[in-house]
């Protein structure tokens, strides 16, 4: 919960700063809706087989995406709105008890849901479209909110979208972030040349950061993901070791620097109850990990024009589902 708050608090702090966006919707926009002028949103079809779950109410789960970037230029040449990294962070409200799921990129649906403006949209293919796809419709954070919900059977919460540009200064902030490798990692040509790191503990910048959670070249997204969770736990215990949370002028410098990169259906009101929830929890709590892998719950096929996609064992996510649901309810 602690890399949560620090994360995105110090983003609303200063929300006000940047409030129409496509992501941002015009009070006016809203109240249109609220007294019908705008037409409303279609109800779903009883035989949806991944229905939307219901809320959890004494659990928050955060879906955490993360792009290469939303200018001009990442855009148009690098695939710059589509996901890299997909989490889900699912908090016991009572305990502290976190889990950590990893959702591969090229996990395949077809699925259908509509826009807060009632607009549908179609996402089939990979699930790393989903953002995009909802952008398309001035609702990226509300179909990805909805898409990955009817996925993993979880309701999600909030969604929260970053750029590398976030995640460097995050880390950064943090004054580097320390992790402990079994054995020498390498990554020979992705970056124009060998990045490596050796067996032991490592202290990373940010870009290191970046690039150890983003190599792909040399292993597997599979492997991506463990590497992105433990450095997410990384960040957690140096954020919790600091008590960033207990220092407002940390939190300000943070969204100084954050404001630009993140994008979060969060708002103002939130952020006191985050801040007392973060504060009541243990600094020792464990993480419980899950990544969707082939040695698990998903298989690898290609589809009819050879490209490579994952899809869910028994092709349904049923069995998704209730793996998910084991590892967020389960007790410590």
């Amino acid at each position: 919960m602690g890399v949560i708050a620090v994360i995105l608090l110090a983003w609303l702090i200063g929300r006000s700063g940047r409030i129409i966006t496509a992501e941002n919707t015009p009070w006016s926009s809203r109240l249109a809706q609220i007294v019908g002028i705008n037409p409303p949103i279609p109800t779903e079809d009883p035989k949806d087989p991944n229905p939307m779950p219901k809320k959890e109410a004494d659990r928050l789960d955060f879906l955490l995406l993360g792009i290469r970037g939303d200018d001009q230029k990442s855009i148009e040449t690098e695939g710059g709105l589509l996901t890299d990294t997909i989490l889900i962070a699912s908090i016991n409200k009572t305990n502290g008890q976190t889990a950590l799921i990893s959702i591969p990129r090229d996990l395949s649906i077809d699925m259908m849901v509509y826009s807060a403006k009632g607009a549908p949209v179609q996402v089939t293919g990979k699930i790393n479209q989903a953002y995009e796809r909802g952008l398309a419709k001035s609702d990226g954070l509300g179909v990805a909110q909805k898409i990955f919900s009817k996925v993993t059977g979880i309701y999600i919460d909030q969604v929260v979208v970053f750029d590398f540009n976030a995640f460097q200064s995050i880390v950064e902030q943090l004054g580097g972030i320390d992790i402990y490798l079994a054995q020498p990692f390498k990554e020979p040509t992705q970056w124009g040349y060998e990045f490596s790191l050796p067996a032991g503990n490592n202290h990373l910048n940010g870009q290191q950061a970046l690039y150890y959670v983003r190599s792909r070249f040399s292993s597997s997204d599979f492997d991506r993901s463990r590497r992105q969770q433990q450095v997410i736990a990384a960040i957690k215990s140096k954020a919790l070791t600091l008590n960033m949370l207990k220092d407002p002028n940390t939190i300000i410098s943070l969204y100084k620097t954050l404001r630009n990169d993140i994008r979060t259906t969060l708002q103002l009101w939130d952020i006191s109850d985050l801040i007392k929830l973060a504060n009541s929890f243990k600094t020792n709590t464990k993480i419980k990990n899950l990544s969707l892998t082939t040695d698990n719950l998903l298989y690898e096929t290609k589809t009819a024009k050879g490209e490579y996609i994952l899809l869910p064992k028994g092709d349904n996510f049923s069995e998704i589902q209730k793996a998910l649901a084991g590892i967020v309810s389960a007790p410590n």
